[in-house]
């Protein structure tokens, strides 16, 4: 016998949920849907709506209120009772439970005599792989009749469709890792820290001459003219600058007539001493003021030669811009420029002291230039300073000299880049933390 065709007015129904399930776009209005909207086929005294997490429940919602958020008795009770229903639900069908054909613990028994009526239907919601997605619980009075489920199935599977669909990023993004994942991830990590790894620090670097001899002022005076270009080739001999001689220049016109009255006074000195003895005892007097004024002339006239500063080497002239220099007085010894030889380039390597690490004569450097980033200088470290100055920037930094391996052409004097020093190996976990250590140390004192 053909069983009886459903009645026009449930198809409806039915059809309508579908509709409203499929027109949730949150998990949390799938789930008002779910507790709300069946009470007009299925009436009901409260409807539950749980999420699956493992092996604990989340309560979504509960059919009357739009959100669960109070901290009240009865949710409280309702957090340990779910655990134990979760575990009264096969999976795939629904599951009918009473207090009379199950045995709940004693403090669930008590709550479902106080607010649950005599029966539960549970209906579990599934994935199509066969893992739980949620659970409805239907609080009723008795139990719903076997061909409502029949009904109702089609409903059920596309609630698990919407909801598989809704949190499927959600899934992904709030996944949490069990005891024994956590205790293997924390065994990966420890074993990762002890892994060795070379040192490493970066430091602002400029390529200098190994050998450059600094060129400085050879008296007090001011600077008249510079007669080289900034890097400019020069020869052993080749003018530089110059000094202005106009001091220097009447200076010596006085001194040339003040050697000549001593010479003419001398000289009448001596004629006298002939008819008066007492002209003898100033011959020695005026004798030594001549050859002061001598001595005074001939000093002023060899810084007159000196005025001119002619290059000791052949190189390239190494300055800033010449008109920083025209008509600016300095003093002996102060540094005008540099002469350097081009074709010994090194590096001259700035290392702060918060980057400072344990670095020997030897160690590998390469060097990221900033006009040439695609072609790095290799090379190796000559010298190390053992006190750290402030540079032109303010950092306080060691001073490194490295090397320059072979003769490459972009390799010039003047320029800039980033240097990379190797150091010797350490452990991964002292790489990564030495420097929140020593900022800790130096914060605490310990």
């Amino acid at each position: 016998m053909n069983e009886p065709l459903p009645h026009p007015h449930l198809l409806l129904e039915l059809d309508a949920l579908r509709d409203k399930a499929l027109a949730a776009d949150t998990l949390n209005a799938l789930a008002f849907s779910m507790a709300n909207d069946l009470y007009p086929l299925l009436p009901f005294h409260q409807a539950l709506v749980f999420a699956q997490h493992d092996s604990s429940l989340e309560l979504l919602n509960v059919s009357g209120l739009s959100r669960p958020s109070e901290d009240s008795p009865y949710l409280v009770w309702l957090r340990r009772a779910s655990r134990w229903v979760n575990t009264q639900v096969p999976e795939g069908e629904p599951v009918w439970l009473t207090q009379d054909s199950t045995t709940p613990p004693a403090d669930i028994a008590e709550g479902w005599g106080e607010w649950w009526p005599s029966g539960l239907w549970c209906v579990p919601v599934q994935h199509r792989d066969g893992h739980r997605l949620g659970l409805l619980i239907l609080l009723l009075e008795q139990e719903p009749p076997a061909i409502l489920w029949q009904h109702l199935k089609g409903l059920v599977n596309t609630w698990s469709y919407c909801w598989a669909a809704l949190t499927r990023q959600r899934r992904l993004s709030r996944w949490r890792p069990n005891r024994k994942q956590m205790l293997l991830g924390l065994l990966v990590v420890g074993a990762l820290l002890l892994l060795p790894v070379r040192q490493t620090a970066l430091a602002p670097t400029e390529i200098v001459s190994r050998q450059a001899q600094i060129i400085s002022s050879p008296i007090d005076g001011v600077i008249e003219r510079i007669l080289v270009r900034p890097n400019q080739p020069v020869e052993a001999g080749t003018p530089l600058f110059s000094l202005d001689e106009t001091t220097l220049r009447s200076r010596a016109e006085v001194l040339g007539k003040e050697v000549a009255v001593a010479d003419a006074e001398l000289l009448a000195a001596s004629q006298r001493a002939f008819d008066n003895p007492q002209s003898k005892s100033e011959l020695t007097l005026l004798e030594g003021r001549a050859q002061q004024r001598r001595a005074e002339l001939a000093a002023v006239q060899a810084q007159l030669k000196r005025t001119q500063v002619l290059s000791p080497r052949g190189g390239v002239a190494v300055f800033s811009d010449p008109n920083d220099w025209l008509g600016k007085p300095v003093v002996t010894g102060e540094r005008i420029m540099q002469v350097a030889d081009p074709t010994q380039p090194a590096m001259q390597i700035q290392l702060a002291v918060a980057d400072a690490i344990a670095l020997e004569p030897g160690a590998e450097v390469t060097l990221f230039l900033t006009a040439y980033p695609l072609t790095p200088l290799k090379g190796k470290i000559l010298e190390t300073s053992y006190q750290a100055r402030a540079s032109d920037e303010g950092v306080v930094a060691y001073r490194l000299l490295a090397s320059i391996d072979g003769t490459p052409e972009h390799a010039r004097l003047g320029l800039h880049g980033t240097a990379k020093l190797y150091g010797g190996r350490v452990m991964l976990g002292y790489y990564l933390l030495r420097r929140p250590l020593a900022t800790l140390r130096a914060w605490s004192g310990w």
